[in-house]
């Protein structure tokens, strides 16, 4: 994420991802399943402006940018959505362990900007209530550690902890044990969101836990394009059959590799640069329905995606 922050407020550009890897172990006793998966952020950015208020009051208000919503849901803006249940989480826990904020300020305004599809595979809800997290303990002068944020991150997704570290990393257990990845940035992919998305949990429910798993291998990083992988692509064929379509518009494309992100509904390619990327996109917006985003991934270290104001 990159963060502008100002006296009485932070403004916060939230990442989406893909996975270039994703293997489904066993269920655990929480109901969740244990994976192993590889995240890269990429340029595609929710923004987040969040300002201080004199009132105790945490008030969200939403909208999708120019252009964007006609191919995409309703967000939610009461307390389901992620960034007002990360905001209140967090301000319970403050309260657990130090008792009451400040009486002025302890509310919170947040205007969210939304360019990341959703229900896509693609983190958008995790990294905005990630964001939410990181503006909070800015300007509640809290000086949470990221450790810290980590714990109620975990709480309320498997992903969002990942969206904390800034960069790209292989994730253990629910998602939320990382391992950040040394990654250039700059890698070209061209990104495709159907009109339909897909429910996490429904794909989930459908996958097959494999008797032997796939294996992260050490020569991901030099040669990654033939390794890419995902178990949940082939649960999620079950629950939206027009996948497969989607798949052979990729297969004519001459990509260096495609599949799917996450539980999907979003499907990528890697393109060797640029200009391939951009031929590809135009190809894709004649021939499919969704929207279609020629996108960067992302390399840096969080410390170093601060710029800070006081103005």
């Amino acid at each position: 994420m990159y963060v502008q922050r100002r006296r009485t407020r932070v403004d916060i550009w939230a990442p989406a991802k893909l996975n270039l890897f994703l293997e489904v172990l066993s269920r655990r006793a929480d109901g969740f399943h244990e994976i192993e998966t590889l995240m890269v952020p990429i340029d595609c950015f929710d923004t987040l402006r969040i300002s201080l208020r004199d009132d105790e009051d945490i008030v969200l208000a939403c909208r999708w940018a120019a252009g964007i919503r006609e191919v995409s849901e309703e967000i939610p803006t009461g307390a389901d959505n992620l960034v007002t249940r990360a905001l209140t989480l967090l301000r319970r826990r403050v309260q657990e362990s130090r008792g009451a904020l400040p009486a002025s300020g302890r509310g919170l305004s947040v205007e969210l900007v939304k360019r990341i599809p959703s229900a896509a595979g693609l983190g958008g809800g995790s990294s905005d209530a990630a964001a939410a997290l990181y503006g909070a303990n800015l300007l509640w002068q809290l000086g949470w550690s990221r450790q810290q944020l980590a714990g109620v991150a975990s709480e309320l997704g498997s992903d969002i902890p990942f969206f904390l570290d800034g960069g790209a990393a292989f994730c253990r257990g629910r998602g939320e044990l990382i391992e950040p990845v040394n990654w250039e940035a700059g890698q070209y992919f061209v990104v495709l969101r159907p009109p339909q998305g897909l429910a996490t949990a429904a794909v989930y429910r459908s996958v097959e836990v494999p008797a032997t798993p796939q294996q992260w291998c050490n020569e991901f990083a030099r040669d990654w394009p033939s390794h890419l992988f995902n178990r949940l692509q082939q649960a999620a064929r079950s629950q939206a059959p027009w996948l497969e379509l989607i798949e052979r518009e990729f297969s004519r494309l001459d990509l260096v590799a495609h599949q799917m992100s996450g539980s999907g509904s979003s499907y990528f390619g890697v393109c060797r640069n640029a200009r391939h990327a951009n031929w590809a996109a135009a190809i894709l917006r004649h021939r499919c329905q969704g929207r279609v985003m020629v996108v960067r991934s992302l390399a840096y270290d969080l410390p170093y995606a601060i710029q800070a104001s006081q103005n």
